[in-house]
């Protein structure tokens, strides 16, 4: 269960070494005091969206060797090094031809969901006899050179896949964000283009004015510091802030009880600051701005605290952090209100990009526009070649009529 609940957020599959549980922790504090929560059951907590292309596949393959005895008990004695470097890939040679089968189950239709994200790829190009088996060699979570069988390699590459990618998240959200914001300045200066210049001079006054209001916020305590958790344990957990125990603390913030605090535990403890600065009720105030933030100190702390770097920390970590003069004394957080996320060369050569990437549109829509003329002129000829072979008909029927009716009696014709 425990490999389970973490892999999905580090997928570096470390924590699977099971820890032995905690000894319980002393709390002299008036329990009564602290705000009560519904009791969290650990066998519905559904692990957290890795973001990864092949997510679902990953938490299948979990699920189902989980239920492996063997796999599971060497899955508890592993260490990180063991998982990492592959050898516990090792022992999926081992596990029962129950479970064998149902992996195969899942990589067949991994293999079909992959060999249909590229036949709509190379559909959209209009590109055609292209090897699609061939191409799933560009996806490295999986063996393509056996589509059929889950294999130890599977697992390894499977293990191997997920840790890199994961391990460059961070990277990736931050190039994510800083288009984000380029492209924010970039609509705001094309929309100041459209305005006469006593609007522009308005609209720039506007833009200026939210901007020193949005800045314009309480102190934000630094994440991570004794002044950050503190604040958590007195507003949050409603307890006595002379009463503050990092030990206390941590066993309160490890909801799902696993004895580690995950990237999720961790964001949930910067929402007070994070309400300093942000208010969705505000115009001046951007959410995408605030998740943003809300990461960077999860990001920060993570840097501060995860020394093994497994993406969770552990309470002897987080204690050991408590330790720090970082702890007691922090240097001032700069939120993102201070922060220069590009540089106007930066911002130009961003603009450049969209300028061909709209080119390349405007051509396609172009294409488009002319090609569906072309269908409705063929349409229209088709009508008038159909209404013309209707009218043909309708006049040889009446010839035809004309040339045989028969005579009736008295010399009359009879139709």
């Amino acid at each position: 269960m425990k490999w389970r609940t973490i892999l999905p957020q580090c997928c570096l599959l470390l924590v699977t070494c099971a820890l032995p549980a905690l000894e319980a922790v002393p709390i002299d504090i008036d329990k009564t005091k602290v705000k009560t929560t519904q009791p969290v059951d650990s066998a519905k907590i559904e692990p957290p969206d890795t973001g990864l292309y092949y997510d679902e596949y990953l938490k299948q393959v979990i699920d189902v060797l989980e239920t492996d005895s063997h796999f599971r008990e060497k899955l508890q004695k592993a260490d990180i090094e063991e998982i990492k470097s592959g050898r516990l890939s090792k022992e999926l040679d081992l596990v029962s031809h129950h479970v064998r089968t149902k992996l195969d189950e899942l990589k067949r239709q991994e293999v079909a969901r992959l060999r249909m994200l590229i036949k709509a790829k190379l559909d959209s190009f209009q590109d055609t006899g292209m090897d699609h088996h061939a191409l799933l060699k560009q996806f490295d979570h999986l063996n393509h050179l056996n589509p059929d069988k889950f294999e130890s390699t599977d697992l390894d590459m499977l293990i191997k896949a997920a840790t890199s990618d994961l391990e460059h998240y961070d990277k990736a959200r931050h190039e994510e964000f800083k288009k984000y914001e380029m492209m924010k300045e970039h609509e705001r200066r094309e929309y100041l283009k459209t305005l006469s210049e006593e609007k522009r001079k308005e609209e720039e006054s506007k833009f200026a004015e939210m901007k020193k209001k949005h800045e314009n916020h309480p102190k934000v305590n630094h994440p991570g510091s004794k002044d950050q958790l503190k604040e958590v344990w007195e507003e949050a957990d409603g307890l006595d802030p002379n009463d503050f125990d990092p030990k206390t603390f941590f066993k309160l913030h490890d909801v799902n009880s696993d004895g580690f605090l995950d990237e999720q535990e961790l964001e949930a403890l910067f929402t007070k600051e994070l309400e300093k600065v942000y208010d969705p009720k505000n115009e001046e105030d951007d959410m995408v701005e605030m998740e943003e933030e809300r990461l960077r100190m999860r990001e920060h702390v993570m840097n501060e605290v995860d020394t093994n770097k497994d993406r969770l920390v552990t309470l002897d970590e987080f204690l050991k952090a408590t330790e720090k003069k970082e702890f007691l004394e922090p240097d001032s957080w700069e939120t993102l209100d201070h922060q220069q996320f590009f540089t106007e060369e930066e911002l130009k050569e961003y603009e450049n990009l969209i300028s061909v990437q709209e080119s390349k549109l405007k051509k396609k829509a172009d294409e488009l526009q002319k090609q569906k003329e072309d269908l409705k002129r063929q349409h229209d000829q088709l009508e008038a070649q159909k209404l013309e072979y209707h009218q043909v008909v309708q006049q040889m029927e009446q010839k035809k009529l004309q040339q045989i009716s028969p005579s009736a009696p008295g010399g009359e014709s009879k139709i």
